[in-house]
């Protein structure tokens, strides 16, 4: 297995391993996955960070895709499974389960939503249908809409919900965020219809895919566990949300787009994106980290991300900086001074 190949695989795939028998068998399981996903991704950040090529000549990858669906696979039956261990199918400490708990907010949070991101840039239509049903099982289907075409289209502008002001909370930076991709995605898809001929069927609409689904979710949740069951997957929803909001956040704080002499921003640059060069977190998160590449070139697969030297780079590694924005003062402190130098000022119609 090539090298770049044999790093995807390990990095994510692990995990699912680990969390699987978590579930099924609690114990020590719990604690090693728990540990993976964070003390030990941590650690080879630190430890391999100016050991590892950035950008390392292509490699064949032939099985790119191959993992993304299973990830993909991985993420429903993961989630299947910890709602069933935690409604009463296994026997839990009140220290295992919570940690049983976050052990899988942390993968549905950073790994299946990577994994998502992934899926809906790809034009295969089975790919793109599992990254759209990976968001409506974490009751997120409308990002599948809005952040393509409204988060590509005006990152970096206030007319883009997910970015976030110079200055800006991360709480209120949520509400806006996750309510405006909302309004803005479900008005896209309406004006994408509206000049489609010949005209698409309600049943199509995408809002309809994305509000059913979630409530089969619901459902599906209350079959398994009954009303525990849907009182644990609720909180493993809204938190998964939530760190992909916390990406976002990090990812595009203060940074926005000047307006050119016709009256429209700019095209988007490397300038309107925060980077993060520590490479096992980013392997573990495919290449999320490389953000600005991703925004230059959004069907780029991610084994082909590149990272510079010249770019706007975290201090810290994303999931260590998304830790922080929950914390708005330390991470103003952190990061103004550094988003001054990238920040442009732009009139609220950008």
């Amino acid at each position: 297995m090539p090298p770049r190949q044999l790093a995807f695989t390990f990095a994510t795939g692990l995990p699912v391993l680990l969390l699987f028998c978590a579930s099924l068998w609690g114990g020590g399981w719990i604690w090693l996955a728990l540990v993976y996903l964070t003390v030990f991704t941590g650690l080879l950040d630190v430890l391999m960070a100016k050991s590892v090529d950035q950008n390392a000549p292509d490699l064949e990858f032939p099985a790119a895709n191959l993992l993304l669906a299973f990830l993909a696979g991985a993420h429903f039956v993961l989630l299947i499974t910890v709602i069933y261990s935690l409604s009463g199918g296994v026997s839990h400490s009140l220290a295992s389960g919570l940690a049983l708990f976050f052990a899988h907010v942390l993968f549905f949070g950073q790994i299946s939503n990577a994994n998502a991101h992934e899926l809906i840039h790809r034009s295969n239509k089975m790919l793109f249908s599992l990254g759209k049903w990976v968001y409506i099982s974490l009751l997120f289907g409308h990002h599948t809409s809005a952040h393509r075409f409204v988060h590509h289209r005006w990152v970096g502008c206030a007319l883009d919900p997910n970015t976030p002001r110079l200055g800006e909370g991360f709480y209120h930076f949520a509400k806006r965020a996750w309510l405006g991709s909302f309004r803005t995605g479900l008005a896209q898809e309406n004006k994408l219809r509206a000049r489609a001929t010949p005209t698409p069927k309600r049943l199509t609409h995408p809002y309809g895919h994305y509000i059913l689904g979630g409530l089969g979710f619901c459902l599906l949740a209350l079959v398994i566990g009954g009303i525990t069951g849907l009182l644990i997957y609720l909180p493993l929803a809204f938190l998964s949300q939530m760190q992909l909001l916390q990406s976002d956040y990090v990812q595009h704080y203060g940074l926005q787009r000047n307006i050119a002499a016709n009256g429209k921003p700019v095209p988007v640059d490397p300038s309107h994106s925060w980077n993060s060069p520590h490479w096992y977190s980013g392997v573990l998160m495919l290449h999320a980290p490389r953000h600005s590449d991703h925004h230059a070139h959004p069907a780029t697969p991610y084994p082909n991300l590149r990272l510079s030297a010249d770019l706007p780079m975290l201090p810290y590694s994303l999931p260590v900086m998304a830790a922080l924005a929950l914390f708005p003062r330390r991470y103003r402190r952190l990061m103004d001074h550094r988003a001054a130098v990238w920040h442009k000022e732009i009139p609220d119609d950008c």
